[in-house]
């Protein structure tokens, strides 16, 4: 968890593909090749719901067998130059998706995330953040209601220090609020950030996500996703074919380091849920935001930009 968010966590996988070839030492290409494909294993198997890290990891391979003319020092500074772009594509994807996003909102209007999907978890601007960012920078009055995030509380720790930061008003409640505050009619849309999306537009995202897309759908309020190409897995036909990754006891059992609950209780802590597409009005990407139904358009989609 020292680096969490899809996009940071691909882009923070290419780069540790470059730390892997620097630690060969020889000239053998296919040796170093075969070097390379041990480390991506190994990066393959520390977060295995985010869709982003095995893109990075793919597309750092790329270059690899792409190159195997080269020479071994010429292949390490090709990946080097492949990581440093991947960053650079990053803060501009995460731009295009505020540019997007932002025309969803109005002037006015209060937004419910979760998690952080903000700079912090990617490698600038952020994602759902980045549609606040960017609804902000064209003049738009907009406040945000953060969730503290259980367990790990990304949303108390980071969200809201981040938004504050930017002089952006936020405020900060227990995921257990979110629903009141629907019904209140306060919230006038719910943007989250994604680790995978499926291809028939099921989204991962951090656990509790899929609580606030079915209280957003009851209470009318619109519930977008915000997340780059990079984080579509049209390989998997639905949601039910991702991997959800179940974390240490520990988070929910400490806050802060301090024992909450008794000893011996038994612990359930998956990191991510999965929404299914029925409950998600839009999905905003860096090419535009789709609509359903999703399996036809995110289709369509990742065909025209390709």
């Amino acid at each position: 968890m020292i680096v969490r968010g899809a996009p940071a966590i691909g882009v923070s996988a290419a780069y540790g593909m470059v730390l892997g070839a620097a630690e060969y030492k020889g000239d053998d290409v296919e040796g170093f090749i075969k070097h390379l494909e041990k480390v991506s294993e190994l990066l393959k198997g520390t977060r295995p719901t985010a869709v982003n890290l095995f893109w990075a990891i793919e597309r750092m391979l790329k270059v690899a067998y792409n190159n195997r003319q080269a020479s071994v020092e010429d292949i390490k500074d090709l990946l080097l130059k492949e990581a440093d772009r991947m960053a650079q594509e990053d803060v501009e994807t995460n731009r295009r998706i505020g540019y997007f996003g932002q025309q969803l909102l109005q002037d006015g209007a209060v937004v419910l995330t979760h998690c952080n999907a903000g700079a912090l978890a990617t490698v600038g601007y952020g994602t759902a953040l980045g549609v606040i960012r960017a609804a902000r920078e064209v003049g738009k009055n907009i406040s945000v209601y953060a969730d503290e995030t259980r367990p790990y509380l990304q949303g108390a720790r980071l969200t809201a220090w981040e938004l504050m930061e930017e002089g952006i008003p936020v405020t900060l409640i227990t995921d257990s609020m979110a629903g009141y505050f629907m019904k209140k009619g306060i919230i006038s849309a719910v943007i989250v950030g994604a680790d995978r999306i499926a291809a028939n537009g099921d989204v991962a995202n951090k656990i509790g996500t899929y609580t606030l897309a079915v209280l957003a759908k009851e209470n009318r309020v619109p519930f977008y996703v915000a997340a780059p190409l990079s984080t579509l897995d049209l390989s998997i036909e639905s949601g039910d074919d991702i991997p959800i990754e179940e974390r240490d006891e520990r988070e929910v059992t400490h806050i802060g380091g301090v024992r909450i609950a008794p000893y011996g209780v038994k612990v359930a802590n998956p990191a991510f849920d999965v929404t299914p597409n029925q409950y998600v009005t839009a999905i905003i990407t860096d090419a535009g935001v789709v609509y359903p139904p999703y399996k036809q358009n995110l289709q369509k989609l990742v065909n025209k930009v390709d």
